[in-house]
């Protein structure tokens, strides 16, 4: 639309009026799809942990473009209430059993390079509610996530 807007300034002709209004509605119904897809809704916590500092501020940075309350870290910690933690699989390795014990409460998304059957039973080991293995498609994390919030289980 802005384009539109200035190339008619630039060449001295009127702007296309009716397709400015077809933008703007087009652009007024998507943000009312969006707002009423979160009426109701608290923002959805989530928390990257994982050893690449990097690839878990990134995946937290995605995830914050989409909507979602995403910080990550480095270290290992049980989810407080409301939230989602998303694991690298690496992490759990060699885990006291305090801590397993809290990894199995927050049911988390397990990210891996690992498919193995080692890598499997280490993440049903701490009740993983999703197993996905790198490289995740913010899409693929985003879904196992709305499938936590809808099963209810944050």
């Amino acid at each position: 639309m802005k384009a539109e807007l200035e190339l008619a300034e630039a060449d001295g002709t009127v702007p296309p009026v009716p397709r400015l209004l077809e933008d703007l509605d087009e652009a007024f119904a998507l943000v009312s799809a969006v707002e009423d897809s979160e009426v109701g809704r608290a923002p959805v916590r989530v928390v990257v942990i994982d050893d690449d500092r990097r690839l878990g501020d990134v995946t937290a940075r995605g995830l914050r473009r989409l909507g979602y309350e995403a910080d990550s870290t480095d270290v290992v910690r049980g989810a407080q209430a409301g939230e989602v933690l998303v694991v690298d699989l690496g992490l759990l390795e060699g885990l006291a059993t305090d801590m397993k014990y809290e990894m199995r409460v927050a049911k988390p998304i397990i990210v891996t390079g690992a498919s193995g059957r080692a890598a499997r039973a280490l993440a049903d080991s701490v009740a993983a509610s999703a197993y996905l293995v790198k490289p995740v498609e913010l899409e693929q994390l985003v879904a196992a996530i709305e499938r936590r919030v809808s099963e209810g289980l944050i």
